[in-house]
């Protein structure tokens, strides 16, 4: 007779085989369904383990990275904030736009800004950084034109013009701008 597969060989081996270099990022949830037996303090103390031992890394509250599919290529910070909101609207603007444009000189170190249907929020990632989600009424089909699809980080991205539009909306300080700079873009 042979012994049941312990639940920690059962999540390494499910991740070792589900994950890559595109999907390192997992939910409470995705975790959740690879072990639907187990009790929610079971599995938390699972997690905890996984975590401890070092097979998984806790991004931040709900979502882990499995650390041997892990490619750091900068874009850890996109695809979390791509999970954490799967369910809102959202495209990157406002600085990180700027910034990545040469609109704006200085560089948000370790922080993405991220328009979102959801509500506003700062999502702290640990040593990843942080995301800076900001609230937004507007809708998808208003802004044909305005953003685009960034298959890079997996998300939708404002042009130069609209996250200017976005800055001025949300009342963001717009000193660091350099016009010159900008108005090639409007």
């Amino acid at each position: 007779m042979s012994q049941p597969i312990q639940p920690i060989r059962r999540l390494t081996h499910s991740l070792d085989q589900l994950a890559n270099a595109e999907n390192c990022l997992f939910t409470l949830r995705d975790l959740k369904v690879l072990l639907p037996e187990l009790s929610e303090g079971a599995f938390k103390t699972l997690l905890s383990r996984a975590v401890k031992t070092g097979y998984l890394t806790k991004v931040c509250r709900g979502l882990f990275l499995h650390k041997q599919s892990f490619i750091n290529d900068g874009l850890l910070l996109f695809q979390a904030a791509a999970k954490l909101r799967a369910g809102s609207f959202n495209y990157i603007s406002l600085e990180t736009v700027l910034s990545d444009a040469g609109v704006i000189s200085q560089l948000p170190i370790n922080r993405i800004f991220i328009m979102s249907s959801g509500r506003s929020n700062v999502i702290s990632c640990g040593i990843f950084g942080s995301i800076e989600f900001v609230h937004t009424s507007q809708q998808a089909q208003e802004m044909e034109g305005q953003i685009f699809y960034d298959a890079r980080c997996k998300l939708w991205r404002a042009n130069v013009a609209q996250a200017l539009r976005d800055m001025r909306c949300t009342r963001r300080s717009t000193d660091l701008v350099d016009w010159s700079v900008a108005n090639e873009f409007i």
